[in-house]
């Protein structure tokens, strides 16, 4: 049953990060009232609204703080926790399973239902999970649990949740990129991401480099920042490889949007790092296929979800970049069958994988928590 003047309250551990667009199309997209708390428990903010609490009140917890040795955090704490209060929530959505690990005594003592949403390192990378007590607390205060791929829906049945909690919902494009038409004018790869290990951009450029034996005019452009940058810029001079491979840095959603309709197709060599650390289901790929391009990727996690091999793009095993190279140089030579690997992925994304599905599916999970 529908819920009227549903409130919730959406955490995160930052704001507006470059990469997390699925976080904003939660925040603006989701029916129902979201009020919007970034940041980490020490410094919480509540979006358009000036403070949590005022130097009067804050005076007085303090003094209570001292004279009852509560935690350092507890100023803070009672701060959200009157904050939820005060805005009525109804329900609490935690992006990320460590970020709800560092706000359980607000959830517990709130007493609001709560869904968490995971979305790749936190359930994947070794170090987190582990400090985070195996997310046994977080599993049990939650009503719902959320897995943006089916191999995460194992790992977190793995570490003890609940079947009964656990749903599938793999975030979702932009409507924008559906519109678009790519051209295929260009011999020219497209790859947008963090320079991280998860994600090995070096494989990428590695694959490439082969790629230019053949078809030396051709051009992979890279966008993104991230601690492998450097890594991936010495290996190009290295190469010789300036006048083919460009790394873009940071690029808007339109600057992308024009790289792909200009663009044969996205390619990323997505791996499992050595720390365990995995993807979900990367929105760049999601966006590059329902824009109309063929993707050029790995068997890895949420990919091969979304991406159909021989279909709607070419995968091979994670750290074979002889396979990927020569996925590349399939696409090259054949554009024809570039195009029709596109025009079925948008067609698979678009039924299957759409914006409009995800945010219901998100929307009924909330409403039907709160019920």
């Amino acid at each position: 049953m529908k819920t009227n003047n549903l409130n919730i309250a959406l955490f995160t551990p930052n704001k507006n990060p470059y990469s997390e667009t699925f976080i904003q199309a939660h925040k603006n997209k989701l029916k129902d009232t979201v009020f919007y708390y970034y940041g980490p428990v020490s410094n919480m903010k509540l979006e358009n609204h000036q403070v949590l609490s005022n130097k009067f009140t804050n005076l007085l917890l303090k003094v209570y703080t001292k004279l009852f040795n509560k935690p350092s955090t507890y100023i803070r704490e009672y701060s959200i926790i009157k904050s939820l209060k005060e805005q009525k929530i109804n329900v609490i959505l935690v992006e990320y399973g460590d970020h709800a690990f560092n706000l359980l005594y607000i959830i517990k003592a709130s007493n609001l239902p709560v869904i968490v949403h995971f979305h790749g390192y936190d359930a994947s990378r070794n170090k987190i999970i582990k400090n985070c007590n195996n997310y046994k607390e977080v599993f049990q205060i939650s009503n719902k649990v959320i897995a943006v791929s089916k191999i995460m829906q194992d790992k977190l049945k793995d570490l003890g949740c609940l079947e009964s909690k656990i749903e599938y919902n793999p975030c979702a494009a932009s409507i924008e990129f559906s519109k678009l038409e790519p051209q295929f004018l260009k011999k020219q790869f497209i790859a947008i991401g963090r320079f991280t290990d998860k994600k090995a951009p070096y494989y990428t450029i590695l694959a490439f480099k082969k790629v230019l034996k053949i078809h030396p005019d051709a051009t992979l452009l890279m966008a993104g920042d991230g601690y492998l940058l450097n890594t991936c810029k010495n290996l190009i001079r290295y190469y010789q490889l300036e006048d083919s491979v460009k790394l873009l840095g940071i690029i808007t959603p339109d600057k992308y949007r024009d790289l792909l309709k200009e663009s044969l197709a996205f390619v990323q060599h997505s791996i499992t790092a050595k720390d365990g650390d995995m993807e979900g289901t990367p929105v760049a790929i999601l966006e590059a296929s329902i824009a109309g391009l063929p993707v050029i990727s790995t068997y890895h996690s949420g990919i091969s979800d979304v991406i159909k091999h021989k279909e709607t793009g070419l995968l091979c095993k994670e750290h074979d970049i002889i396979a990927m190279s020569n996925h590349m140089l399939q696409v090259l030579d054949n554009i024809s069958l570039a195009k029709k690997m596109g025009a079925a992925g948008k067609i698979n994304i678009s039924n299957n994988f759409s914006l409009e599905q995800h945010i219901n599916k998100l929307q009924n999970i909330l409403e039907s928590t709160v019920s």
